[in-house]
């Protein structure tokens, strides 16, 4: 396989450059949305494109590369990133459209009476629309292919 750049394994780090690629891209856009530098958007999840999309597509296209298509490794990692892109669009998108319910309900009681039933208001950003999850499934392909 040879020496990999980081962990001396190929397929990790392609699954690194991925997620790092991806997560820089986060911040680059939302320099043009927000018309500024927002670091946190590095380590939020949510947004375009979907990182963690990007790391499953970079390990399965990775280890078809290496293993071949028919090898059992190659199945499981891509039932893997299909169980992860189900997961980013399906149960933490909608997670995350139940913590915005959530927020609205509290702030409506704060203006109410003054208090507040929790201190903060909870994550709604935690889920991916299926643009977010498609490009970085594209993103993920293109390094795995770019680095093997």
């Amino acid at each position: 396989m040879g020496n990999g750049l980081i962990f001396h394994n190929k397929i990790l780090d392609i699954v690194l450059i991925a997620l790092i690629v991806a997560q820089t891209l986060k911040v680059i856009i939302g320099l043009f949305e927000e018309k500024r530098v927002n670091f946190r958007r590095f380590l939020d999840t949510g947004n375009m494109p979907s990182s963690h999309t990007a790391s499953v597509t970079a390990l399965s296209t990775a280890v078809a590369i290496q293993e071949g298509l028919h090898s059992t490794i190659f199945a499981f990692s891509l039932v893997f990133a299909i169980v992860v892109m189900y997961d980013a669009t399906g149960v933490r998108r909608a997670a995350g459209k139940q913590a915005e319910v959530l927020n609205k309900i509290v702030n409506n009681i704060r203006k109410k009476e003054g208090h507040s039933i929790i201190e903060e208001n909870l994550k709604e950003l935690i889920g991916h629309t299926p643009m977010e999850v498609f490009w970085g499934a594209f993103l993920g392909i293109v390094i795995a292919f770019l680095m093997s």
